[in-house]
C-alpha cells in the first residue's frame, strides 16, 4: 500500500494528538499555578492594603501649664513627672471640647470619649512637649491617632452590629465618630508611621509599625553580604578554577548541593547550638540572625557563582594562557569579569532568599517584643548587643495575636516584603541584562 508524505497516517494522527494533549496540559498547569498566585495576591492585597491608611483626629490641645509643667520651670526632667496618665486626661478634655465646639451631643461617658482616642497619642503628646518645652501655655493643634475600632470602622471593618457585641466600642462611639468625620475632624490618611515607629502593645494595634523590624533585617542583610559573598565566589573559584579533580573535590561538591536542599529550620538548630549555646552571642541580636542566614545563604551563592564561572567559554581561558597570563591572571583579569552578571544575580537571590526566612530566626529567638529602636541608633548598638527582630518574624508576631488590627498589619507587612523581593529580583535580572556578554 503507496503512503504519501503529504497526508498524514494514523502513527502520526497519534503523534499529533499526543503533542496537542502534552500542551494543553501545560498550558492547564500554567493557568492553575497564575491562578492560585493571583487568589493568594488577591487575599494579601485586600487584607493589607488597608493597614497603610490610619485615622487621625484632629484637635486643639490646650497645655495648661498647671497641668503638664507644675514647677514652671520648662525643665524637661520635671516636666516627665508628668506621665502618658495626666496626658490622657488632657486629650480627653481636648476631644470633649471639639466635639462640643461642633456643636453636636452624645450620650457617651468621658470615658467612652477618651476610649475614642489611641492609648498611645498621650505619649505622642508627651514626647513632643518633653522636646519642645515653650509648648507650654498653648494650644497647639495635633492630629493624634484615632483607638484601633475607630480606626477599624473607617476601614470597613468594624461595624454598629459588631460594635453592640464589642466590649472595647459602642455603636454610639461610632455613631459620634461618623458625625467628627463628617464635620473634618476625624480623617483616613496615608501612614507613614507604619514604615518608622516600632511595634507596639496589644492595647494599642493601631500604633505598630515596621521600623524596628525593617532595621533588624538590614542589619542581617548586611551581615550576609559581608560574609557569604567573598567566602561564597572565593570557595567557588577555587573549586571550579584550582581545585584538582579528585574524590575528595566531588565529596565536597556532592555535600554542597545537599546542603541547598537542607531545610531552612536545620540551620536555626545549628545556630543556636554553635553561636548562643556554645560561642555565647547575644540571643536574638541581628549578628546572629546574619550568621544563621549566612550559613544558609552560602551554598545557593556557590552554586551559582560556580554556574556563572561554567558559562565563560574556554577560549577565554586559552587565549589568556596562550599569551603567556598565569593562572590567576586568566582568572581573575579574564574570567572573574565575564562572570560577575551571574555572580551578582545568584548573590541577590540568595538575599532575597535570606530575607523572606522566618523558622531559622525563630529558633535563635528573634521573637522578642522590640518597643524602642536600638540605644542611639548605633549599629554597634543594633548589630551586636539588642534584642532585634525581621520582617517575617515580626509577620508570625502579629498573626498570632487575637486584635484584628495585628492581622491586616501582618498583611501590610506582607506586602511590603514582598515589594523588597521584587525590587531584588528586579535588580538581579538588570544587572545581567545589562553586563551580560554573548559568546
Amino acid at each position: 500500500m503507496k503512503t504519501s508524505l503529504l497526508a498524514a497516517d494514523a502513527r502520526t494522527k497519534k503523534r499529533n494528538a499526543a503533542e496537542k494533549r502534552f500542551r494543553a496540559y501545560g498550558l492547564s498547569a500554567i493557568i492553575v499555578a497564575m491562578s492560585a498566585l493571583l487568589i493568594l495576591l488577591t487575599s494579601v492585597l485586600v487584607n493589607g492594603l488597608s493597614s497603610f491608611q490610619q485615622t487621625f483626629i484632629t484637635m486643639d490641645i490646650e497645655l495648661a501649664e498647671e497641668r503638664v509643667d507644675k514647677e514652671g520651670n520648662r525643665d524637661p526632667a520635671e516636666m516627665a513627672k508628668t506621665t502618658t496618665i495626666g496626658y490622657n486626661s488632657i486629650l480627653r478634655d481636648a476631644l470633649i471640647a471639639t466635639i462640643e465646639g461642633e456643636g453636636l451631643t452624645t450620650d457617651l461617658s468621658n470615658r467612652d470619649i477618651a476610649d475614642m482616642i489611641s492609648k498611645e497619642a498621650s505619649a505622642t503628646v508627651r514626647d513632643r512637649v518633653l522636646a519642645n518645652p515653650d509648648l507650654v501655655g498653648q494650644t497647639v493643634t495635633f492630629d493624634v491617632l484615632a483607638s484601633g475600632r475607630i480606626d477599624g470602622y473607617f476601614k470597613g471593618d468594624v461595624t454598629l452590629e459588631s460594635a453592640a457585641l464589642d466590649s472595647n466600642t459602642s455603636p454610639e462611639a461610632l455613631t459620634l465618630a461618623q458625625q467628627l468625620a463628617d464635620a473634618g475632624v476625624i480623617e483616613t490618611k496615608f501612614n507613614w508611621n507604619f514604615f518608622i515607629w516600632p511595634d507596639a502593645s496589644v492595647q494599642r494595634p493601631e500604633a505598630a509599625g515596621l521600623g524596628v523590624a525593617i532595621l533588624g533585617s538590614l542589619y542581617m542583610m548586611i551581615v550576609v553580604l559581608v560574609l557569604a559573598l567573598p567566602i561564597g565566589v572565593a570557595s567557588s573559584i577555587y573549586l571550579e578554577e584550582f581545585a584538582p579533580k579528585n574524590r575528595i573535590t566531588d565529596i565536597i561538591e556532592v555535600n554542597i548541593s545537599n546542603l541547598a536542599a537542607v531545610p531552612s529550620i536545620v540551620y536555626g538548630i545549628l545556630g543556636l547550638a554553635i553561636f548562643i549555646n556554645f560561642m555565647e552571642f547575644n540571643q536574638s541580636s541581628p549578628l546572629v540572625g546574619g550568621l544563621v542566614l549566612t550559613l544558609m545563604t552560602l551554598p545557593t551563592i556557590i552554586i551559582s557563582t560556580r554556574a556563572a564561572l561554567k558559562s565563560v567559554p574556554p577560549s577565554i581561558r586559552d587565549a589568556a594562557l596562550g599569551v603567556g597570563a598565569s593562572k590567576m591572571q586568566s582568572v581573575f583579569h579574564h574570567v572573574l569579569p565575564l562572570a560577575a552578571p551571574g555572580i551578582l544575580t545568584g548573590t541577590i537571590i540568595g538575599l532575597a532568599q535570606a530575607l523572606g526566612e522566618t523558622a531559622p530566626l525563630l529558633l535563635i529567638g528573634m521573637v522578642a517584643f522590640v518597643r524602642e529602636y536600638p540605644a542611639a541608633y548605633t549599629p554597634e548598638a543594633g548589630l551586636f548587643g539588642e534584642a532585634s527582630t525581621a520582617l517575617p518574624v515580626q509577620v508570625f508576631n502579629w498573626t498570632q495575636r487575637s486584635d484584628p488590627a495585628f492581622v491586616e498589619r501582618a498583611s501590610g507587612a506582607i506586602i511590603t516584603l514582598l515589594v523588597f523581593l521584587l525590587i531584588m529580583n528586579a535588580v538581579a535580572i538588570y544587572l545581567r541584562r545589562r553586563f551580560e556578554r554573548r559568546w
